[in-house]
């Protein structure tokens, strides 16, 4: 029996099937590269569609491009840094037209951040409990991030008109609560008007994104914390907050790059021209660029608010995962 065994093992080993494991190496190979090859045509698009105008973008902001070369691009002088150097010379009027339009965006951006959140996630923790009509409520809250941007601003527009619009009509005449209809698409008022029309279109995508978050929240936790005495607040603040606390993190960011790149809002809400109050950087380096025709100093600034948010964001991820590691360990 034990000859019998021996014999069929080297038989088997001898077999010209026996070299089939080296022969199905270059198999496996392309089975593992299989997936690569099929992400190639995204990447290949990827890299035409952002990565090649990002570097053609960069060229541009070494260059003296203005309207006097933009049939032979290529032909404009070179500036070295004079660009950035212009648009960071905040005693100049270029740079302190940016500098303004930069601070602008920052208290945009964090007005419109924190109201999202925070309206996102009352409504997604209100939309937690069960009751009639919840389903229909649910689909409501989402009209505004499911409409598209320019039919919503536009919307906006008709109604933040000075004469005949709804929200004069409602402050003013029914309300009573201003001496006499505002001016909201001028002035400093421009600043609220951009607000209010970004936080709502802003907020439902936060009280998505948390509803999703809330479902993965065990319900046991919220009944042992009602039975050791604890009130809405106390499980809101002791159970609900730390449990997304990595939905928000991820959330938070997002709102932020949205927002501080948002050009479709206030570009179809003012049109070219943005008040002072509401010259967000998106819609100052359009200007910078289409309306002076200085490509070369619109370039310039469009790197640097690359290079800012790409900063922001390194220290934001830095700062949340370095929170992350004595939880995690």
């Amino acid at each position: 029996m034990t000859t019998t065994v021996t014999e069929q093992a080297t038989v088997r080993k001898d077999s010209p099937g026996a070299a089939d494991g080296p022969r199905r190496r270059p198999g496996r190979i392309r089975r593992i590269g299989l997936p690569y090859l099929l992400l190639l045509p995204a990447l290949v698009l990827e890299l035409l569609v952002h990565l090649v105008p990002m570097v053609i973008g960069i060229v541009m902001s070494f260059k003296e491009l203005t309207q006097f070369f933009i049939r032979d691009w290529d032909a404009a002088p070179w500036a070295g840094l004079d660009n950035y150097t212009m648009s960071v010379d905040f005693n100049a009027p270029v740079g302190e037209a940016l500098l303004h339009s930069f601070l602008v965006t920052v208290a945009f951006t964090l007005l419109s951040v924190g109201l999202c959140w925070l309206i996102g996630t009352a409504a997604a923790i209100f939309m937690q409990d069960t009751f009639r009509g919840r389903g229909l409520l649910r689909a409501l809250f989402l009209v505004p991030y499911a409409l598209p941007v320019y039919a919503a601003v536009i919307t906006w527009v008709f109604m933040f008109q000075h004469d005949n619009g709804l929200v004069n009509h409602v402050l003013h005449d029914q309300l009573h609560l201003t001496d006499k209809p505002s001016f909201w698409l001028i002035g400093d008022n421009s600043f609220y008007a951009l607000l209010t029309v970004s936080v709502w279109k802003g907020w439902p995508f936060a009280f998505l994104i948390v509803m999703a978050g809330l479902q993965n929240i065990p319900r046991e936790l919220y009944e042992a914390a009602a039975l050791d005495g604890a009130g809405v607040w106390q499980q809101i603040r002791r159970i609900t907050l730390p449990s997304l606390s990595a939905v928000n993190q991820v959330l938070v960011l997002v709102l932020f790059l949205w927002t501080f790149n948002d050009f479709n809002t206030p570009y179809v809400l003012f049109g070219k021209a943005a008040p002072e109050a509401a010259d967000l950087v998106s819609v100052h380096i359009y200007q910078a660029s289409f309306v002076t025709w200085n490509f070369g100093a619109g370039s310039a600034m469009s790197v640097l608010l690359l290079l800012f948010l790409l900063a922001v964001t390194g220290v934001y991820l830095a700062v949340t995962s370095r929170g992350r590691r004595p939880a995690d360990a």
